[in-house]
């Protein structure tokens, strides 16, 4: 699928070396990488349908300082949508508030219909952007109704109920920053780990240092970060995702049609 990563802290750090090792991984998924930071109250956004360790402009970023409070990564294996630049994480989409949100996503979705009508209004054609879309929907939908921007706790409470109802047959470890707070979001096994020390804190799909405290991200809760601290923490669901025979040959069968559109192209 993807792995995907993010540094969370409450002063710049440079995060160069952790980002190096991340995608060093992306020989296992070569179809695209993706960087954002933040800076001056805007997502900086850098992505191409390419492995990230074949990528000339990625190279030239990484050549430099990546200094930030909030940083995500994602290098892709697609399981569903083309490998092409509007395909690659992150996302980015702003709510009737003006509230810019991104989200970054390792998994599949194999059953949520509520999805298919973004199928029109996406850039691309993946289910993770029809995430983010139908997130800022139910986000514009709860403060229209209340008549006035959401709190950071209202928009976590909501995101709890979505995320959790999104998971049910679905693998969603997930990362969403909505530009106050990161939401993440794991439901299957040894999928996501997490690093807290003095400069902040770090989760990604597989440890990038040789620091012996990763640990497990705790599946089936949605936890809210902010300044390098988990400040929400949702109550448990039960939708554990187990990756089945019919999971690995729904993802085969895509991937035989992503292999023969590359030899056609060749």
């Amino acid at each position: 699928m993807c792995e995907i990563f993010c540094f969370n802290s409450n002063t710049p750090k440079q995060v160069n070396k952790c980002l190096e090792c991340f995608y060093e991984h992306s020989d296992e998924h070569p179809h695209g990488w993706g960087l954002a930071t933040m800076q001056s109250d805007e997502f900086i956004i850098q992505k191409e349908p390419v492995k990230a360790t074949c990528s000339k402009h990625l190279k030239d970023i990484l050549s430099n300082p990546i200094v930030g409070k909030n940083v995500f990564a994602h290098i892709r294996l697609a399981t569903v949508g083309e490998i092409i630049s509007p395909n690659c994480h992150p996302f980015t989409e702003a709510d009737d508030n003006n509230r810019s949100w991104m989200l970054i996503h390792n998994g599949t979705i194999f059953d949520y219909p509520e999805l298919d009508k973004y199928k029109d209004k996406e850039n691309g054609d993946t289910d993770s952007e029809r995430i983010l879309l139908y997130i800022i929907d139910k986000v514009n939908e709860f403060e229209s109704a209340k008549g006035a921007p959401s709190t950071i706790k209202e928009r976590f409470n909501l995101l709890a109920g979505i995320i959790s109802d999104l998971s049910k047959n679905n693998k969603l470890n997930i990362m969403i920053y909505d530009g106050d707070l990161t939401y993440i979001h794991s439901n299957m096994r040894e999928s996501l780990y997490y690093l807290k020390n003095d400069d902040g804190f770090l989760v990604a799909s597989t440890p990038v240092n040789d620091d012996e405290d990763w640990k497990e991200v705790e599946m089936n809760k949605l936890f809210g970060l902010i300044d390098g601290n988990i400040v929400f923490e949702s109550e448990e669901h039960d939708n554990e995702f187990i990756f089945t025979e019919f999971h690995e040959k729904a993802i085969e069968e895509f991937l035989k049609t992503v292999n023969q559109d590359g030899n056609d192209d060749q």
